[in-house]
């Protein structure tokens, strides 16, 4: 049986005194989409940071494609060469082309040529539906696609998983389907995923398995018609509820 892309054992996280993860336990296997929901203050982000790197566990240990994450900087630049990272903020160089935005990290941390970034890049843009903004300015483009330019700039490192921190959420709600479609696509494509979403319709039709964190651990896991139409916790059962009441 292969090891799994994301492997993470015991985590604790503490912010000061305040215990925001408390001894979590998870793995996602190749290939497979993970979304992460539950109420405001879970540590649903703050999980996926951890996974990045972007934030210290205080306990525990994650494994990504393998390797155990460790805290020096040429480590920790390794194993993040092989994660995608897609924030809610675009994070895009607003003074430069959505070409170098996409070819930049590319040229620089993977070592390709000029021609072969640019042809990877083209090949990226035409997959998330923005083959004809090359020469765009992040400024001239909607919020959908921006955030478009930014998972095309996350898979051009060829990630071994893709993290999404609330990729719609700043978005108005009309832009929102653009993005999720992209999302699905790489999901149908075997994308390896990990998602911290409050889209419940994405979680329905998109996850192999939906995890409910709340309360500073794992309170329910499974597919999503389990965990979403019927969650086997008094915890799941509360959080469902207040959905469906909202």
């Amino acid at each position: 049986m292969s090891e799994p892309i994301v492997e993470m054992r015991d985590i604790v996280k503490r912010f000061g005194s305040t215990v925001v993860l408390d001894g979590v336990d998870l793995e996602v296997d190749e290939g497979e989409v993970v979304t992460l929901i539950g109420p405001s203050g879970a540590g649903k982000s703050t999980l996926l940071r951890c996974v990045n790197g972007l934030e210290r566990i205080s306990e525990g240990s994650i494994k990504v494609a393998g390797e155990e994450l460790r805290y020096d900087e040429r480590h920790l630049n390794r194993v993040r060469s092989r994660i995608g990272m897609v924030f809610q903020a675009f994070n895009l160089f607003p003074h430069v082309t959505v070409q170098e935005n996409v070819s930049m990290a590319q040229r620089e941390v993977l070592g390709r040529g000029k021609a072969e970034a640019r042809e990877r890049t083209q090949q990226l843009l035409e997959r998330v539906g923005l083959g004809a903004k090359a020469s765009s300015y992040p400024g001239n483009l909607s919020g959908g696609q921006q955030q478009r330019v930014a998972i095309a700039r996350a898979l051009a490192m060829d990630p071994a998983v893709m993290l999404f921190d609330e990729p719609t959420s700043a978005l108005d709600p009309e832009l929102v389907g653009e993005v999720l479609q992209v999302m699905r696509q790489l999901a149908d494509e075997g994308m390896t995923m990990m998602v911290v979403t409050h889209e419940m319709k994405f979680a329905r039709q998109a996850a192999d398995r939906v995890v409910l964190l709340a309360d500073g651990g794992i309170a329910e896991q499974g597919p999503p018609a389990q965990v979403l139409d019927d969650p086997s916790t008094d915890r799941g059962r509360a959080f469902m509820g207040l959905l469906a009441e909202s």
